[in-house]
């Protein structure tokens, strides 16, 4: 289970490295400025999110995700609104996040109404961005794939204190509960019709919105997947064009999705993220994180490992041993 688990923690971090150079530009930028990106590189100076980034660094979705793992620790693993909105603050305060574009702008309003003593959920109930999304993979882990009503609750308590809107809360339970199911190793099939089916426990959760389907893109997305399979040119731009690549979570989790289940290895899905166009260094994470956990941590490239080891102050086999040891104590504790 520890080669699934590292698999989901640098599939997250590779795929959100790759895709950090090409944040936030267009699809036709992307290709007049890196023609194809192939391997790890700065943040150019153009990118204004970017620019302050050094090749194999990953963003603010890895370490998000990080930082929260560390929350719940402090609090065996309890969601604590207090102790997660303590860590951004921190994280946001020590990385200059608010002033450098690093932080999305639900995350950011959010934050700031806390570090001024109002209320934040004027900002959260209305959160329509992936800030939830692109964080959550590694709490996948902690469940089985039959536990989907746990599942989606816990995910609710760790996104909240940023993210508590209907389409926030669900767009994460998908991609956490994608990794769930890929950890154990279920077909590409099975990991779609599962997380499809866990959008209508997860979207009564959350404050209600109004977005487009995520289930409905995510099967226009499968079908361009098949459709394309064979032109992997097309498929990107019917992506782009059609289910979108932006920061909405109605867009980049279901263009996360389907393209993990068009690419099916990290390695292509990295690239192919850090290529799209959009918000590519989030869609990489969420996307790279699921082909990560199905792979395993063996599967991957030892020289992308050790631009991530290198490149970020973080011990990723800690973490996942954290996670191995409590995924174990919850199911022992429930029974399951």
């Amino acid at each position: 289970m520890k080669d699934k688990i590292l698999g989901t923690l640098y599939g997250l971090a590779i795929g959100d490295a790759f895709g950090m150079p090409s944040e936030l530009w267009s699809r036709r930028k992307v290709k007049e400025f890196f023609g194809r990106i192939t391997t790890f590189l700065d943040g150019p100076a153009e990118n204004e999110v970017a620019c302050n980034f050094t090749k194999g660094q990953f963003t603010d979705d890895t370490a998000q995700a990080l930082l929260i793992l560390d929350a719940l620790n402090k609090n065996n693993f309890k969601p604590s609104d207090k102790l997660i909105a303590e860590a951004l603050i921190n994280w946001a305060n020590d990385t200059n996040a608010f002033d450098n574009n690093i932080l999305g702008p639900s995350s950011k309003a959010a934050l700031n109404a806390i570090k001024v003593g109002e209320d934040p959920s004027v900002h959260t109930k209305k959160a329509l961005t992936n800030g939830a999304a692109m964080r959550i993979a590694p709490i996948g882990t902690l469940f089985s794939s039959t536990q989907q009503a746990e599942l989606v609750n816990y995910v609710r308590k760790v996104s909240q204190p940023t993210h508590a809107s209907d389409v926030a809360i669900a767009g994460a339970s998908m991609i956490a509960h994608a990794v769930s199911l890929a950890i154990e190793d279920k077909s590409w099939n099975e990991i779609m019709e599962s997380t499809i089916s866990i959008f209508d426990i997860a979207v009564k959760e959350g404050e209600e919105t109004f977005s487009a389907s995520i289930p409905e893109r995510l099967k226009l997305g499968m079908e361009f997947a098949e459709t394309y399979k064979d032109n992997e040119e097309v498929f990107a731009q019917r992506i782009y064009d059609v289910i979108g690549c932006g920061t909405l979570t109605s867009e980049s989790v279901p263009a996360a999705l389907a393209i993990a289940y068009y690419c099916k290895d990290p390695h292509s899905c990295a690239l192919f993220c850090a290529n799209i166009g959009g918000d590519t260094d989030t869609i990489g994470a969420m996307a790279t994180a699921i082909c990560g956990a199905k792979s395993g941590y063996k599967t991957i490239n030892k020289d992308w490992i050790y631009m991530i080891d290198q490149n970020n102050d973080v011990q990723l086999h800690d973490y996942a041993g954290m996670l191995e040891k409590e995924r174990l104590n919850w199911r022992d504790s429930h029974g399951k």
